[in-house]
């Protein structure tokens, strides 16, 4: 059964013919294999904060740090620096989107409103793009290459963080 789900994950094959429309293969060279990049990551729409509408395709071409939090969270609350500092420093580079959720609207823009404006910032108070990445706790980051494949997820450190995206940009 565990083959088998991996057989079906990794589309069967190494070059590319069961990829889906907008995907590329990337070659794993630490394992050997092939996995598919593909835009459909960043393919969803939403609204930030202040009631704009988002598209997630405009971070394409870049890595993207999406950092999930609730408005309630102390560890949250503890990473606001962190993220905003980010933000700031390789903000022409690197793509910083926080997905506040778990809460009522007006609590995550008061939670907001401490955050740095470098940083692009949805309200998700249904959590619906939680959903999209399978998000199920708050104080979650999400690292994409800019190729959209995942680098990094769980909670992550303000260093450890940074010496991923320093990485990225190298």
């Amino acid at each position: 059964m565990v083959a088998l789900l991996v057989l079906l994950l990794s589309g069967c094959g190494t070059g590319g013919e069961n990829l889906a429309a907008g995907e590329t293969a990337i070659d794993d060279t630490s394992t050997g294999t092939s996995r598919a990049a593909t835009s459909a990551v960043l393919d969803f729409t939403s609204e930030t904060v202040d009631g704009d509408a988002f598209d997630a395709s405009t971070l394409a071409g870049k890595p993207t740090v999406f950092w999930f939090w609730a408005p309630w969270c102390p560890t949250c609350r503890a990473q606001i620096s962190g993220v905003g500092e980010l933000a700031e420093n390789y903000g022409d580079e690197v793509n910083v989107v926080g997905v506040g959720s778990l809460d009522e609207q007006a609590a995550i823009e008061g939670f907001a409103a401490e955050v740095s404006t470098d940083v692009t910032l949805l309200a998700d108070p249904d959590g619906a793009v939680w959903r999209q990445f399978g998000v199920t706790a708050q104080s979650t980051y999400l690292v994409l290459d800019e190729t959209g494949t995942e680098q990094a997820s769980g909670y992550l450190d303000d260093a450890e963080l940074a010496a991923l995206v320093e990485d990225l940009v190298g």
